[in-house]
């Protein structure tokens, strides 16, 4: 299946500059949708696709900055690339320290509009990576059983299977069982890809000496 190019969602209430840039980004392959308010947009059923904004900071209604707080908020993480005519050095900061990607002026560049929104793009592209990797680890975790999470724990600190029977009081032969159903449920191809796994799910590692009580 090919990679997806991305969605730019262009939000401004002038209409020929809606119209201007999705015809510059179509010329580039890039999906385009447009709406004329920031409330408009927020009306719209996310997609779980790469995708950034191209958001006028002066809207009808609720403003830019406005819209960029309340995605934050809603934890809506679409990259946001701001286009004004009318803006200061003080929005400018203060969309930057809010995690914009750029804040452009109009009159600007195509290129310079391009590259921001190629880089925003790719930027989320990864987010969705890493957010749908995460959920499919913790799937995987939660489909573990008590015993397996037990020798999860001791194994990712390093223990040997012989180890982790007497900290858990069991046989070795049983560790052996429990260590491959939990490396074949985990989807781990070797024992140092479940170790980082456990890193990635925050679990603690058991102090030696003391057996599991989880």
């Amino acid at each position: 299946m090919s990679e997806s190019p991305g969605i730019v969602f262009v939000i401004d209430d002038d209409i020929s500059i809606r119209y201007a840039l999705a015809g510059l980004l179509r010329s580039i392959g890039l999906r385009v949708e447009l709406f004329s308010s920031a409330r408009e947009f927020l009306s719209r059923k996310p997609l779980e696709t790469p995708a950034c904004i191209t958001l006028d900071i002066r809207l009808p209604g609720m403003s830019g900055l406005e819209l960029q707080r309340q995605l934050t908020e809603a934890q809506i993480n679409i990259p946001v690339i701001f286009l004004t005519g009318q803006g200061d050095i003080a929005m400018s900061v203060q969309a930057m320290k809010a995690g914009a990607v750029d804040f452009l002026t109009k009159p600007f560049r195509d290129e310079e509009l391009l590259s921001a929104i190629v880089y925003a793009i790719d930027r989320d592209r990864l987010r969705l990576q890493q957010e749908t990797e995460t959920k499919t680890l913790h799937d995987h975790f939660r489909s573990l059983n008590q015993r397996e999470r037990d020798v999860l724990n001791w194994v990712a600190s390093g223990l040997l299977n012989k180890q982790v029977a007497a900290e858990i009081g069991t046989t070795e032969a049983t560790v052996k069982f429990h260590r491959g159903q939990l490396m074949r449920k985990m989807k781990a191809d070797s024992l140092a890809d479940l170790v980082r796994m456990a890193a990635k799910l925050g679990i603690s590692v058991a102090p030696r000496g003391h057996r599991s009580s989880r």
